[in-house]
């Protein structure tokens, strides 16, 4: 064994100790037991290293006893080594050295999925659907996306060779760019959506996110704008003086947005607007998702306390938690949550309870006996307890089975490449239809596709069939299950008649993103999402607009 190696760590720990011990020796027997724990930790970790039966990285082995101690904390409090400083401040500034474009793995291969407007991979030629063969001549066929993304990056100014696959190119294609400092918008799209009402996409809140958001309503409302659709789903968050920034666009200077409680009395603190709103009357509609979360549910909660606009989608993810970072040595940071935070109608959208969640991770539903009622400007009521709910609930809408399975092996994805390889233009992706002839073209093409799937009826069957089996009741019932399998087993041509209309919205916003990027695929969506339109039907009906603000609506 080498000994040499497990050194190291050892002595780190002791020295750790020793240090714990002296600084919290004399506060009293909470300080003892920190102190007791360490040298406890440390003497284990000695053992292990010296006496465990295979070879251990001291590494790996406690990076993995950090992360369980903190898991058992919440799930925003993590420890970042120094292999991934980089990208936390990608995550939070928006900016890296790179190339430009979103890559992903579909069906075994490493591929283009978003080239970005004006950077180097645009700028190169580069389009959605390349598959990478080679970056700098290093073979990637079997190295994850993380691991790619991380051959791509490098300092501003410096060559990489990419080599490509396209559709209809029988030989590969090298190609050489220059890297740059990337800048990733926060609004990626703004636009009209009628003569009357404007659009703002916004993605991210890393710093400039509130600058982008007051250039994008002032661009509009130059264009003739009187009302504005406010994007904020799936929106994950991210700095908290940018959610200050962004509310302080559409509210008056000197309102609270948002105030901060946690053990450390005098980092508690109120923060409120500094500027002059952009238009803190023009009427507005903020759409939310259950993945719109932190930052992105201040702006929303801010917006709903003060009345200042409707809330249309679905409840948000529930994260009312601050968090800070603090230095550790060997430059590694730990990322820690210091505080919760409260809204203007003085409610906490933390969920109550963060270790249990849906799928999607957002809130589960809460026991109205745990909720507390809160008021806003208008006297409306609104309650803690786990996100944000809307004014106006309206769901995304749930895929049918066969087209989850179409877009998770990629054939959406695959088809909108060779249909904009034989096409070379489309019209305005907002006047964009898929002829129904174009569809039974796609039909045609998936014939000798596997795409199978299984709904959740089908496995509720099967799961009937093995408990009869394992109880004993099969034979005296095989006869209605064989009924039943029969009238609910799918049938894939049926299904891709059934569900047409889904599949097509689906793969005329794919299709568009081939000619118009990122924001072919926004604008392609807005004749078919049914929170777009319910935001249009509301900002266009006055009276539902001013009851849905009104009390007792």
């Amino acid at each position: 064994m080498n000994t040499k190696m497990h050194r190291k760590p050892f002595l780190a720990a002791v020295l750790i100790t020793l240090i714990a011990f002296m600084a919290f020796n004399s506060p009293g027997e909470k300080y003892f037991e920190i102190a007791k724990n360490l040298d406890i930790f440390a003497t284990l970790y000695k053992e292990v290293n010296a006496y465990y039966v295979d070879d251990v990285n001291p590494n790996n082995l406690m990076k993995e006893g950090i992360d369980a101690m903190l898991q058992s904390l919440d799930p925003y409090t993590n420890y970042i080594p120094e292999d991934d400083i980089e990208d936390y401040r990608t995550m939070t500034t928006g900016q890296y050295g790179g190339i430009g474009a979103l890559i992903g793995r579909s069906n075994g291969r490493n591929i283009i999925v978003m080239p970005y407007l004006g950077f180097p991979a645009h700028e190169s030629g580069l389009k959605i659907g390349d598959q990478i063969i080679k970056v700098d001549g290093i073979e990637v066929a079997e190295k994850s996306t993380s691991d790619i993304s991380k051959l791509l990056k490098g300092q501003a100014n410096t060559e990489l060779e990419l080599t490509i696959d396209r559709y209809g190119h029988k030989a590969p294609l090298t190609i050489t760019l220059k890297r740059e400092k990337i800048t990733i918008d926060n609004v990626p799209y703004y636009g009209k959506v009628n003569d009357e009402i404007g659009y703002i996409k916004l993605s991210d809140f890393t710093t400039g996110a509130g600058k982008e958001v007051k250039n994008a309503l002032e661009d509009l409302k130059s264009q003739g704008v009187k009302k504005i659709i406010f994007d904020l789903r799936d929106n994950p968050g991210g700095l908290l003086s940018e959610a200050v920034n962004v509310s302080n666009v559409f509210i008056e200077k000197g309102r609270e947005v948002v105030h901060t409680k946690g053990k450390v009395s005098d980092w508690n603190k109120s923060y409120k607007a500094l500027n002059s709103p952009i238009d803190a009357e023009i009427p507005l509609v903020v759409l939310t998702s259950s993945r719109s979360a932190s930052a992105a549910e201040i702006v929303a909660g801010v917006i709903q306390d003060y009345d200042r606009g409707v809330l249309v989608g679905e409840k948000t993810f529930g994260k009312g938690l601050v968090q800070a970072t603090r230095p550790l040595t060997y430059n590694s940071q730990l990322k820690i949550t210091t505080a919760k935070y409260y809204i203007p109608s003085g409610r906490c959208i933390q969920a109550i309870d963060y270790s249990h969640r849906n799928e999607d991770g957002s809130v589960g539903k809460v026991p109205d006996s745990l909720k507390s009622v809160f008021y806003t400007k208008n006297g409306r009521e609104v309650t803690d307890g786990g996100g944000v709910d809307p004014d106006l609930p309206v769901d995304r809408g749930n895929y049918a089975p066969i087209t989850l399975s179409l877009v998770a092996k990629g054939l959406i994805f695959d088809y909108a490449t060779i249909y904009a390889h034989n096409k070379p233009e489309i019209e305005n992706p907002r006047k964009f239809s898929l002829p129904d002839s174009e569809y039974e073209k796609f039909v045609d093409w998936l014939a000798d596709k596997d795409y199978d799937y299984t709904t959740k009826v089908e496995k509720t069957v099967e799961d009937l069939i093995d408990y009869a089996k394992k109880e004993k009741y099969y034979d005296d019932i095989d006869q209605q299950i064989a009924s039943l399998k029969q009238k609910v087993f799918h049938n894939k041509e049926q299904d891709l008649k059934k569900f047409k209309v889904e599949i097509k919205d689906l793969l005329e916003e794919e299709i568009a993103s081939r000619y118009y990027l990122r924001e072919g695929m926004i604008e392609a969506s807005f004749n078919d999402d049914p929170q777009i339109l319910k935001a249009i039907e509301v900002l266009s009906n006055q009276n539902e607009y001013s009851d849905l603000l009104a009390v007792n609506n």
